[in-house]
């Protein structure tokens, strides 16, 4: 598995946890890397690296990026998503809006694919329609 993929993965899981638990993302993550991440050895310091700017660069702006989900979510109110489904258009959607050095394309293939991994049956495509909508219309060209 690529490191980003895999960073992506972690970075879900992180969101997940703090949109299930409430809790500080920091204290998330201190428990995550202690329990969950403890067989990752130093060189694996990029993948948690990655993984927790997109956590928190997620978090950071979700206000915005729940606001850009649900104006493309027809008759869809975000609470009601899935909360694997939510997560990753959220994180997808930090890519899209703040992260320049990757393509609009691959945030979007990556989170389509992390739908189908861990979603249902229909997460690939619900996700995909969203996040190339707002692709479309909010994501700069890089």
């Amino acid at each position: 598995m690529r490191k980003r993929t895999r960073g992506r993965e972690i970075a879900l899981q992180l969101l997940y946890q703090v949109d299930i638990r409430h809790e500080d993302l920091d204290s998330i993550i201190g428990d995550f890397l202690e329990n969950q991440l403890c067989d990752m050895d130093e060189s694996d310091l990029s993948i948690k690296e990655f993984a927790a700017t997109l956590a928190r660069g997620t978090l950071e702006n979700i206000k915005i990026i729940d606001s850009t989900i649900s104006s493309y979510a027809q008759n869809w109110q975000l609470e009601r998503m899935a909360v694997i489904d939510r997560n990753i258009m959220r994180m997808a959607c930090y890519e899209l809006l703040y992260v320049d050095d990757i393509p609009p394309k691959v945030s979007i293939n990556e989170a389509v694919d992390l739908a189908k991994k861990y979603g249902d049956t229909e997460s690939g495509r619900f996700v995909n329609g969203i996040l190339d909508k707002i692709k479309k219309t909010e994501a700069k060209e890089k």
